[in-house]
């Protein structure tokens, strides 16, 4: 476990994450592209969900480039990039089970989102947050439920149509779940820490 953090720690790998987020940003917006055309301007910041996690992370990246602490970055960065991570594997797991095809993109994304979560994940012992960042997290988070299962605005994939009640409620616990793993790998005063 210490080459690993060892390994997150390096400059070079940073930059390969930086750039590897950056790519994975624009894809993701571009993905989004035909829904944020349908989608009133007002809910556009909480539409493209995952682009805009990866977006967290790639700020929290530069900050780590520089070997500093953007703590509100690292909350909504670490919040949304295991919850949407997530989300999206299930999602796509779902989407394989009830329609038997997800085709070679769901498998990439099922790769990619998984990825995500992992990321967010590891560098936890590095993030530098304070309460007044995760509280923000958690009002963005919870707000983007609402946003998304209240008003419609969730991601559009086939299985939403048939089940969305359900996955908006399986949405909500997980980001309460997300939340409490991010209170207690980044806020408890006995957590693991590590320096850039």
């Amino acid at each position: 476990m210490a080459f690993i953090y060892l390994l997150l720690r390096q400059r070079s790998f940073l930059w390969l994450l930086l750039i590897i987020n950056i790519l994975g940003t624009i894809y993701g917006y571009i993905w989004y592209k035909s829904q944020l055309i349908e989608t009133p301007a007002i809910f556009w910041p909480f539409v493209p969900d995952s682009p805009t996690a990866s977006l967290f992370f790639v700020f929290v990246l530069i900050a780590f480039i520089q070997k500093k602490n953007w703590g509100l970055m690292e909350a909504l960065a670490v919040v949304t990039l295991v919850k949407y991570g997530i989300w999206a594997v299930v999602v796509n797991v779902l989407t394989l089970i009830i329609t038997g095809y997800i085709g070679i993109e769901g498998y990439i994304l099922i790769v990619f989102h998984l990825a995500m979560a992992v990321q967010g994940l590891l560098y936890a012992p590095f993030y530098r947050m304070k309460y007044w960042h995760f509280m923000i997290a958690v009002i963005w988070t919870l707000h983007n439920d609402v946003v998304d299962y209240l008003w419609g605005q969730m991601p559009k994939y086939s299985v939403m149509y048939m089940y969305d009640r359900q996955i908006g409620y399986f949405t909500f616990w997980l980001s309460i779940v997300v939340l409490a793993t991010t209170y207690y790998f980044c806020l408890r005063e006995k957590r693991l820490t590590f320096s850039l």
